[in-house]
């Protein structure tokens, strides 16, 4: 098959499935979280599928506001949705059938949850969880209450990542594949010391932290946002109090991607090492480089970033190296290339799918990633079909643990200086007390952990 009769069939099996869920009754839908990727999720939600977006939910007031309206804007009823600044009594109507998780990292667990045990199904972002046993708790509710949950790890549906899979790795052009490299090279840590500020009227800053330490609320000028100081749109990012450094945020996709292309579970050893080597002079606490492996037997996994310094290979700053005994794949959010044993040039390549003359809002939709808008919408997809088979996501909630489990997994192993062999069946390390204890954080006064 070539590429053009690989990308031919690919679209019938897309229009079939357009046509399916155009004919679904529309969903009742909410979002939890209204920044950036919250607004990218649900707007190809609307772009695929009739739904009415009926509640939003933000700690923002100014920016709830405005994802009201940009929402009213988008849906085919025109009509404005709730707002709620406390997710819980979003969830009190008991009127949805999905609910979109897409809060910082620390705000994943709880909400999805309660969407859950409140009738939905749950699109929640990745990493699901910020330490182990919050991700077995979203993984068992989700069981219990026969729920799908569909999590934020596109690669799975990008096209022309879903393209090298079949073509190069299924089709056996690499051989046996004995090493994966992956990583992120991206200057993506906050290195200043910025100044502590007054919270914004608008904003609830006891409930942005929520079960979370209640950090000092310090941060740069936003210019994006009229040049103030707002640490709770993406500068979160820095702390490890609210996420789990570029390991629970870049790693992730990678690891995922190479579990889903290989079909691979649970790593048998994970172990890293690493820290802040370089950049020790601002607030960020989350590792400016770090290295990782992910032992699976006759495959090993390694990860590296650094946030100094340049890529090894520019044409691939966050990417997969696929090592394989006829040649070599290499795969990012931006192509593929396949080189055969030796050769300089690749003799396959990809690139990703643009559908901007379907979907022509794609163009100017601020902040939108343009290249994994294709994607997110073949998430949203295979998120509804399983909603109306009844099956599991092409990114089932347990593929999420398990891929979110191994980041968290490694960022104990480098806090811990030691390799950690997980068992799954139990979800514990066997021998290693001290590293049972950190399979779950502690929660701040008020708020209750899902493992208890």
């Amino acid at each position: 098959m070539n590429r053009r009769q690989f990308l031919a069939s690919s679209s019938a099996g897309l229009a079939l499935s357009a046509t399916s869920l155009a004919d679904r009754k529309p969903a009742r839908v909410g979002l939890i979280g209204c920044g950036w990727y919250g607004k990218c999720d649900l707007f190809r939600l609307i772009q695929v599928a009739p739904v009415e977006v009926v509640s939003l939910c933000d700690v923002d007031k100014r920016m709830l506001a405005d994802a009201a309206e940009q929402v009213a804007g988008r849906q085919k009823s025109k009509k404005k949705p709730r707002t709620y600044g406390d997710y819980r009594d979003m969830l009190k109507e008991k009127d949805l059938d999905i609910v979109l998780v897409a809060t910082p990292d620390h705000w994943h667990a709880l909400p999805t949850i309660a969407a859950i045990e409140a009738g939905a199904h749950v699109y929640v972002q990745k990493p699901i969880s910020v330490d182990v046993l919050e991700g077995k708790a979203m993984l068992d509710a989700a069981r219990k209450h026969n729920k799908v949950v569909q999590v934020g790890t596109q690669r799975r549906s990008t096209p022309h990542l879903i393209e090298a899979r079949d073509r190069v790795i299924r089709e056996g052009k690499l051989g046996k594949i004995g090493q994966v490299d992956i990583c992120c090279y991206y200057h993506m840590r906050a290195n200043e010391n910025w100044p502590v500020v007054k919270v914004p009227d608008f904003l609830d800053w006891e409930m942005w932290c929520g079960p979370a330490p209640m950090r000092p609320y310090d941060t740069p000028r936003n210019k994006q946002y009229g040049n103030e100081h707002l640490p709770h749109r993406r500068w979160w990012r820095a702390f490890m109090e609210y996420g789990n450094g570029i390991m629970g945020d870049m790693c992730i996709h990678m690891l995922d991607m190479v579990r889903w292309m290989l079909d691979l579970g649970w790593p048998k050893r994970i172990s890293s090492t690493g820290g802040i080597l370089v950049q020790k002079n601002g607030k960020s606490n989350i590792a400016d480089t770090q290295s990782a492996l992910f032992d699976f037997g006759d495959l090993q996994v390694t990860w590296q970033h650094r946030t100094y310094g340049s890529p090894p290979d520019p044409d691939y700053p966050w990417a997969a190296f696929f090592y394989g005994e006829k040649g070599t794949l290499k795969a990012s959010v931006h192509k593929y290339e396949f080189f055969p044993l030796y050769a300089k040039q690749p003799t396959l390549s990809g690139l990703p799918l643009f559908e901007e003359d379907k979907y022509p809002e794609d163009k100017t939709e601020v902040d939108l990633e343009r290249h994994v808008a294709s994607a997110i919408r073949g998430h949203m997809r295979d998120f509804l079909l399983a909603i109306d088979k009844g099956s599991k996501p092409v990114a089932d909630i347990e593929q999420g643990h398990i891929s979110t489990a191994c980041c968290l997994l490694a960022n104990l192993s480098m806090q811990l200086g030691r390799s950690l062999a997980f068992d799954p069946a139990t979800h514990r390390i066997p021998g290693d007390d001290e590293a049972n204890k950190l399979l779950r954080r502690p929660y701040r006064k008020g708020w209750m952990h899902p493992a208890g």
